[in-house]
């Protein structure tokens, strides 16, 4: 019977803007997350009398967090992956003085972890900012964005340096490229050299933030975050081959700087050749050297690519305009089924970074139903989850370092792409719909028994 390691966390991972509700609560100020009531890909629209939002309630996490510690605490979880809401600490962001309410808010929930024997890891930035940053700055465009996140982060640190010893900067930082007001506080129509101006300005306030953990909280360990969008080539074609090369750097990118401490020899051809010319000072490539310690992703899917223009053209979709493979099925919402690509994403994030490795996003989105027993049979995701986490024991048994693995989300939550509760990815099923409608009661689904027999196990129970 294949096991994986002793020291292997096991959990599930949310954020704050898409479970705690309470989004005016205690001082919270507006996040960019508030203003995007249909999701990252939806329009902005300014807060007045009466609007709402299903991200305002959420799954009302705020309040019912020590409910679901215990659920998870049923399953087993050694580790919780969750974000802080940088608007509960500082509600405009360029604020001197922190919101107490906001903090103390997060030692309850820490303390509540600590009680039942559950390691926090806290991501500093899950898709939301200030939206005093981005009205009053101009978001990461504006370079004081960094010493306002900056001064966030040592906040943090030092009020939580007891209590926290694992910490991620930004979630799936390349995910600015696709989605530029999620990730940098920038409109859709920024060109790229600004959008690579912000991100840049993004990537120096990550080190920064990562020196002053090391500093603040010298037994800590800080890793980044990135979106696995890892792509094959459609064909063995050289020209598909390059193609899949280059593509891939678009958000391996993001890693070199976090983990090599510098701008890769590609990235600056890539600016040569679209004519961008970012603002990059001696005290930024000093900051960039403060490199992470482990490297986290998500991994959900793969696709293809191919430098047939003609073909790009017309079969490229879904949330990363990716090439559908021929050789993998689809979820529901179109997105492909590979559980071995991510035993070939860790050996690559391996060979390529020596630098320890935590899965801290992997899941299934599904319509869930009750049945009559008001249980959700979800077969389904038990076989996702399944034959991805045989591939993550493959991968270290292939001599991979990884420290865990998060689940995507282990309760239902609301869906950052289009802000649904329709789309559930949860062990536990909440109660509440698209309208807002429901009791939010929690119940427990089949695949809760299912990966609290894996935990307990230590993968032992895993079909393959």
């Amino acid at each position: 019977m294949k096991t994986f390691p002793d020291s292997f966390l096991w959990g599930g991972a949310v954020a704050a803007n898409q479970v705690e509700g309470a989004w005016r609560e205690a001082g919270k100020g507006l996040s960019t997350s508030d203003l995007q009531p249909q999701g990252i890909f939806g329009p902005v629209c300014e807060r007045g009398p009466g609007s709402q939002s299903l991200k305002d309630v959420a799954i009302d996490f705020y309040h019912r967090y020590p409910e679901d510690i215990r659920l998870f605490a049923e399953m087993g979880f050694s580790c919780l992956r969750v974000s802080i809401a940088w608007t509960r600490i500082f509600p405009q962001g360029d604020e001197q003085q922190p919101e107490e309410a906001g903090l103390a808010y997060y030692d309850r929930l820490f303390d509540e972890l600590a009680a039942h024997n559950i390691t926090p890891l806290v991501t500093l930035s899950h898709y939301e900012m200030p939206w005093g940053l981005v009205r009053q700055y101009g978001g990461w465009g504006n370079r004081r964005v960094i010493d306002f996140f900056s001064h966030y982060a040592r906040t943090v640190f030092t009020r939580y340096r007891h209590k926290v010893r694992l910490w991620l900067t930004f979630n799936e930082i390349n995910m600015s490229l696709h989605a530029p007001l999620t990730g940098v506080g920038l409109p859709e129509t920024a060109s790229k050299g600004e959008v690579y101006q912000a991100i840049h300005h993004q990537l120096v306030a990550s080190a920064l933030a990562v020196k002053a953990c090391h500093e603040i909280i010298p037994d800590a360990q800080i890793g980044n975050m990135l979106l696995g969008g890892l792509v094959y080539p459609l064909s063995c074609k050289p020209e598909d081959v390059l193609e899949a090369l280059q593509e891939n750097r678009t958000w391996q990118f993001f890693g070199d700087v976090q983990c090599r401490g510098a701008y890769p020899g590609y990235m600056l051809r890539f600016f040569r050749d679209n004519h961008i010319a970012l603002e990059i000072t001696d005290a930024d490539r000093e900051a960039l050297k403060s490199t992470v310690d482990f490297i986290s992703f998500s991994y959900y899917m793969t696709g293809c690519v191919t430098a047939d223009a003609a073909l790009n053209q017309q079969l490229r979709g879904n949330i990363l305009s990716m090439v559908p493979n021929p050789h993998l099925p689809a979820s529901e919402w179109g997105w492909q089924i590979d559980p071995i690509g991510l035993r070939t994403l860790l050996n690559l994030l391996w060979d390529r970074y020596q630098k320890p490795l935590f899965i801290v996003e992997n899941g299934l989105g599904a319509k869930d139903k009750p049945d009559a027993t008001g249980v959700v049979q979800d077969d389904y995701r038990i076989s996702y989850l399944n034959d991805h986490l045989v591939q993550v024991r493959e991968a270290i048994e292939d001599g991979v370092e990884v420290m865990g693995y998060t689940s995507w989300g282990p309760i239902d939550l609301v869906s950052a792409s289009k802000a649904e509760l329709s789309k559930r990815y949860g062990f536990i099923y909440v109660d509440r719909d698209d309208n807002g409608e429901g009791s939010l009661a929690r119940s427990r689904k089949k695949s809760f028994y299912w990966y609290k027999e894996v935990i307990a196990t230590r993968g032992g129970s895993l079909k393959g």
